[in-house]
């Protein structure tokens, strides 16, 4: 029987050490299980500036895979149709993960919304002006037959607004770099109108209205740290 060179034991044990570092580098610890914990239904105001809830809008069903996707990933939902004295109807759809690791990824209207049969005409990056900071998102039209639904949303991971999907593993990795899997959440507002610029308009202000009736941790766990964006 040969021996083992000294090259393949040297590869040997590199790769035998790499192996243990993956190991003792796989973040264990999720930032959610150390901070206060987080109750849409009571963070969110049901009536602020010029809104309030309109209970005669029932929101849009997802179908059971859809449903099962979303409970997978997420730990809270929020789903909820503000009316204005203007009849203007703004849809809000938060939803919240303890885990923002590889599996545990945000779902993105890109991807749920053709999953209910809508079609994306519209997909751009733009920002946003939260009152206190500047955020980037995305701007999106989806149609499904005669129904034009523009589109506002952004993804945090910990406290960063993260929807460019580069900047969204970066600091995934630089979470994990430190043993912590983070938390994070999807923020989406939507209108049905065929001018799109204006519903940006609606939404945009429909948001930072909802924004300023927060508390301000709350407010940052909605918008993260303003300051660490773009």
């Amino acid at each position: 029987m040969k021996l083992i060179s000294f090259k393949h034991l040297v590869i040997g044990l590199c790769m035998f050490a790499a192996a243990g570092m993956a190991l003792a580098l796989k973040p264990t610890v999720k930032v959610a299980d150390s901070g206060p914990k987080i109750d849409l239904e009571v963070m969110i105001p049901k009536v602020f500036g010029d809104w309030k809830i309109d209970e005669t809008v029932a929101p849009l069903i997802a179908n059971p895979e859809q449903e099962a996707l979303i409970n997978k990933i997420y730990n809270q939902t929020l789903t909820r149709t503000y009316i204005n004295s203007r009849n203007e109807r703004i849809m809000l759809s938060i939803a919240y993960g303890g885990d923002q690791s590889d599996n545990m990824a945000v779902h993105k209207p890109e991807v749920c919304y053709p999953g209910q049969g809508f079609q994306i005409i519209k997909n751009a990056m733009d920002t946003f002006a939260t009152g206190e900071g500047v955020i980037p998102v995305k701007r999106l039209v989806a149609t499904q037959g005669p129904r034009i639904e523009p589109i506002t949303y952004w993804t945090t991971v910990g406290d960063v607004v993260a929807v460019n999907g580069l900047k969204w593993k970066l600091q995934q990795l630089k979470f994990g770099l430190t043993g912590k899997i983070p938390d994070g959440l999807l923020f989406r507002v939507s209108s049905i109108q065929t001018d799109d610029t204006k519903a940006y308009v609606i939404q945009d202000n429909f948001t930072r209205d909802m924004l300023k009736a927060m508390s301000p941790a709350g407010r940052q766990r909605i918008v993260g740290n303003t300051s660490a964006d773009l």
